[in-house]
């Protein structure tokens, strides 16, 4: 199927997107990486203060990686990446808050973000299996698989989807404490946001290719106004 031309139309402009987004939050989490805060607080500081101010609960942790930052709402842990843990910057106080922002939208229970735990487990399943199903479906001819590798891998669609509303609230909120907070001033606060908005157009382009990937897989199989081969 990689080797479809129709494959390259349809989800070919999808792939330039999420290669375009990032190069794109890679070089604004460098450039703002070289410009410190006034305040001179490192990403963990940030973040410790706003789970604390929020009366949270949350830990926060060195994790190993580059970007690796998460929320982890099982064990109510903040992962940050030793750039943004130890960083002193634009770029780490702006990744060091939206994190802390996954953690109050589950003090808040954030319908999305419940939504979005929720289809994990079905979302590891699925993706483990629809590309098999599919691959087999597809040289076997086998109708059936397909349909069932295609369900699968929606489980991953609808998983990227509700991922959107999750990461651009955890950004607004994120924006809006840190503001509050006096943790950045003015301009450092427009850099917090180029850098926010650059790392939520890897979750647009992510959407995007895995949507049309499924709408692919339906026209390959002659679900949506397309034959199968």
């Amino acid at each position: 199927m990689f080797f479809d031309p129709l494959y390259f139309i349809i989800v070919g402009p999808a792939i330039v997107l999420s290669i375009v987004a990032q190069i794109w939050v890679k070089s604004a989490f460098n450039k703002y990486s070289k410009v410190g805060v006034a305040t001179g607080l490192s990403g963990a500081q940030v973040a410790e203060r706003i789970v604390s101010q929020a009366g949270l609960g949350v830990r926060v942790e060195r994790v190993s990686g580059f970007l690796s930052d998460h929320y982890d709402p099982l064990h109510r842990v903040l992962r940050l990446s030793p750039d943004v843990y130890d960083g002193r910057s634009i770029s780490a106080v702006g990744v060091a808050a939206h994190e802390a922002g996954h953690a109050l939208q589950h003090a808040k229970n954030y319908v999305p973000l419940k939504w979005r735990s929720a289809l994990v487990p079905i979302t590891k399943v699925g993706s483990s299996l629809a590309w098999p199903l599919l691959m087999i479906g597809f040289l076997l001819g086998a109708v059936g698989l397909i349909k069932v590798g295609i369900i699968f891998f929606s489980a991953a669609v609808l998983f990227q989807i509700v991922t959107l509303p999750v990461e651009f609230d955890a950004s607004r909120r994120a924006v809006g404490v840190i503001q509050q907070m006096g943790m950045v001033n003015a301009v450092e606060l427009e850099g917090v946001k180029k850098v926010l908005g650059a790392a939520a157009m890897t979750y647009v382009a992510a959407a995007a290719a895995s949507i049309a990937q499924l709408l692919y897989f339906l026209m390959r199989a002659g679900l949506l106004g397309g034959r199968r081969d």
